[in-house]
């Protein structure tokens, strides 16, 4: 059985949870999220396994 995860939804949750922990850090956590998904974009998404 072969499981592949994606990048940009891992990185959406992590963001996510970081938003309800500290959400003083809204605005670095938004903009984190967004490099990282734009340079997924860049780079195609990588997969692991």
């Amino acid at each position: 059985m072969n499981i592949t995860l994606s990048m940009a939804p891992l990185v959406s949750l992590l963001a996510g949870v970081l938003i309800l922990i500290v959400p003083r850090l809204l605005n670095y956590i938004v903009a984190g999220y967004l490099i990282v998904v734009g340079l997924l974009g860049l780079f195609g998404d990588i997969r692991l396994r």
